[in-house]
């Protein structure tokens, strides 16, 4: 019997490689998004369905509300403050996760994937795991937070089988222009003077083919319900190192440290300790940062060519 599985937000950059490497396992898979993708982003043989996930009546819009497995990635990142377009912001992530739960709720779901954010764990002390208590310093990580929250009750009081994967920072060909690895390597392919911060922050790149593995392998396990789980590659490499790296590599550009402010708030110190998603799921990421570097670079530079 074929399994069905609902990816929300799968147009997105995580979204699409899950949809490509879920399609070798088989499932039917519907895409549920809030814009439609171009031609040139779509999978062959999965249904695309168009749809505001706040706004919209899921019973009557969606073809079905029986499926086998969900990975919710809808969302986006905004770190606006309350005042300025916080409450919208919390409105997108976690009405979001109410809506959709309403809709399966009582139907016989294998897994529930929600897919949290390293944002959620706000200043605490690095490496950041999954028993610390959550120090949201936004309205978008508030709204991950109450989301992860709303879900463990639902599985500590009626078993509902979720798992929250915690992401840190997803890097890979194909990323919006508008994350950091793609604007450095446009600032330095540019050959002139771009700004960046001064750099001194630590984080935790995570390819995002091991994040897509790390995904399929929560789809799987039944001892990860009801757990939060980090998936990150859990070394922490200094931003003003990576720009450096990037500038030597393709041995142009100018960068600007310090032209840009850090962060409101900004932890200094965000990477992951990963032994639970090694433990519980059995993974581990493959992929070195300066591997994966290579691999956008060359990907940005096939493009030029």
């Amino acid at each position: 019997m074929i399994e069905r599985l609902l990816v929300v937000g799968g147009t997105g950059f995580i979204g699409r490689n899950l949809v490509l490497c879920a399609m070798d396992f088989g499932f039917e898979i519907v895409v549920l998004s809030l814009h439609k993708p171009s031609k040139d982003r779509m999978v062959d043989g999965v249904k695309y369905i168009q749809l505001d996930l706040i706004h919209s009546n899921l019973k009557s819009e969606l073809p079905t509300d029986s499926f086998d497995y969900v990975v919710n990635l809808s969302g986006y990142i905004d770190h606006s403050e309350f005042l300025q377009g916080g409450r919208e912001v919390i409105q997108a992530h976690f009405d979001g996760v109410l809506n959709l739960v309403q809709f399966l709720e009582g139907k016989k779901l294998k897994r529930f994937i929600q897919i949290g954010s390293s944002d959620e764990y706000g200043n605490n002390s690095a490496p950041q795991h999954e028993e610390m208590r959550e120090l949201p310093i936004s309205p978008y990580s508030f709204g991950k937070v109450a989301s992860s929250q709303f879900l463990q009750m639902l599985y500590r009081t009626q078993d509902f089988p979720v798992v929250i994967l915690r992401l840190f920072l997803v890097y890979g060909p194909g990323q919006d222009n508008k994350r950091f690895l793609p604007q450095i390597i446009q600032g330095c392919l540019s050959g002139n003077d771009f700004p960046t911060s001064a750099g001194e922050q630590l984080r935790d790149f995570c390819y995002v083919d091991d994040i897509v593995q790390g995904i399929m392998s929560a789809l799987y396990n039944e001892k990860a319900n009801g757990q939060i789980i980090n998936l990150a590659s859990g070394e922490p490499i200094r931003v003003r190192d990576v720009v450096i790296s990037i500038r030597d590599k393709l041995g142009r550009g100018n960068p600007q440290f310090g032209e840009f402010p850090y962060r409101l708030r900004e932890n200094m110190a965000l990477y992951a300790n990963i032994s639970k998603a090694k433990e519980i799921l059995g993974w581990r990421p493959t992929m070195t940062f300066d591997e994966g570097v290579d691999k956008i670079i060359d990907s940005y530079l096939s493009e030029k060519n």
